[in-house]
């Protein structure tokens, strides 16, 4: 299997749940599996009305580490109905980052790479309010394993807020070899939970989403690859600058 990387990163991203939905829209702390495969799909063309082309994008095994896991937003809305008016709430996520592994068929990242680059669809994060920043992919496609990839890829959290965060967490689709993985470097499965957030039809007419199991894996140490990273100083490109008023004339 090979692995597909991507950055999720934007002013405002939105990951429905599953009790995501009427006056109250929630959003979760990372993306969604059904969130990333809808994405996927829009890059590819695929319609709300063709569920049985979703088939290939939910068997692809995906991972996401959170590199910065940002901050929760409540925005409120009014909503006109024919004959009243009533106040909404949205959740958002604001300027959080992800890195997410995609894992599969060559040949299947291969086309999501090249679709993700020329959208047939617009690209959002969640909510078509959400469209995501570039670039989305990152590097060449990987032969290695996903948690592997995910583990040592470097983080994306760019900022010098990253030396007070020193962690990054992993949730995956849950695979029972990394359970019998006996390789030290691997991280360890430390929970598992249920999750319904995986798209069986996305067609407004007939919804469905069903459970898949999610496993939590040991934190993954950042600092190990920004040992090098210097703090960035917004002065020190004055300190040689003549900035008196006579050189102002």
């Amino acid at each position: 299997m090979a692995v597909l990387l991507l950055r999720l990163s934007a002013p405002l991203q939105a990951w429905g749940t599953e009790n995501s939905k009427f006056e109250i829209r929630k959003t979760g702390r990372e993306p969604s599996k059904s969130g990333i495969v809808g994405l996927l799909a829009a890059a590819l063309g695929i319609r709300r009305n063709e569920p049985e082309k979703l088939r290939e994008l939910n068997a692809l095994r995906i991972g996401v580490r959170i590199d910065r896991a940002g901050k929760l937003l409540r925005d409120f809305h009014m909503a006109h109905a024919e004959k009243t008016s009533y106040l909404t709430e949205r959740y958002y996520l604001s300027d959080a980052v992800f890195l997410v592994g995609l894992e599969g068929e060559r040949e299947l990242l291969e086309r999501i790479e090249f679709a993700l680059s020329h959208p047939v669809f617009p690209l959002f994060l969640g909510r078509r309010s959400c469209p995501p920043t570039l670039p989305i992919v990152l590097d060449d496609i990987k032969e290695d394993g996903l948690i592997k990839v995910l583990r040592t890829y470097p983080t994306l959290d760019d900022s010098s807020r990253m030396k007070y965060n020193m962690t990054a967490h992993i949730y995956a689709d849950y695979s029972e070899d990394d359970e019998q993985n006996s390789d030290a470097d691997e991280p360890r499965v430390i929970g598992r939970e249920a999750r319904r957030d995986l798209a069986v039809s996305f067609d407004p007419r007939c919804r469905k989403h069903t459970y898949r199991t999610v496993a939590a894996y040991e934190s993954v140490n950042k600092a190990e690859k920004d040992t090098d990273a210097a703090e960035h100083d917004a002065f020190a490109e004055l300190e040689d600058a003549d900035v008196s008023f006579e050189n102002q004339a």
